[in-house]
């Protein structure tokens, strides 16, 4: 039987009680047994600057990159901020591009997710991540989407998730991400 499929998930927010943050750990903590889910961290990755590229990679930003590469496929959590991407997540994906032509999400299968206390469930950074995503060859899942709204109605003050119809719709997007990953790396599909 095949290994599961590693995945990286990261979140586009930096505080501790981000929904975006709690959505990542409730996808490592719903993932099949086909995907074998780690979470990466963005806190330590400081703000782009040509001349610190130039100078050497900060190693948050190096770490992050091998992680991606190491990895079968990669989801990237958004929160929407003024019907965007957050500045962060924005600031990470610059980093990641880098240098041109050596983006680390190239040719690699993402999914996108994200929760808002809104009533939009960040339709519209999602529309905004998937274009930026595909300028650099990221080869995004179509569907099915995980849009969370009224985030603070699903996750508890402790950032649980408690809403089971939401968790069994990322179950269900988890189970298709596998899928996609099979298609695009050609691997075989470990059961989960």
């Amino acid at each position: 039987m095949p290994e599961p499929f590693s995945v990286v998930v990261f979140a586009g927010s930096l505080r501790a009680a981000s929904y975006n943050r709690a959505l990542a750990r409730a996808v490592r903590d719903l993932a099949p047994r086909s995907l074998a889910v780690g979470i990466e961290e963005i806190d330590g990755i400081p703000l782009y600057n040509f001349d610190v590229e130039r100078t050497a990679f900060p190693d948050a930003v190096t770490r992050l990159k091998q992680a991606i590469r190491a990895a079968d496929g990669t989801l990237v959590v958004t929160p929407e901020h003024n019907f965007s991407v957050s500045g962060v997540l924005k600031n990470v994906i610059d980093w990641i591009s880098r240098p041109p032509g050596d983006a680390a999400l190239r040719g690699k299968p993402v999914g996108i997710l994200g929760a808002t206390p809104g009533l939009v469930g960040t339709a519209r950074a999602q529309m905004h991540l998937r274009t930026v995503l595909t300028n650099l060859n990221a080869i995004v899942m179509p569907q099915p989407a995980v849009l969370i709204p009224r985030a603070n109605e699903k996750f508890d003050a402790a950032g649980r998730l408690t809403d089971e119809e939401t968790a069994t719709h990322i179950r269900a997007f988890l189970g298709a991400f596998a899928q996609w990953i099979a298609l695009i790396t050609r691997k075989e599909l470990p059961d989960g």
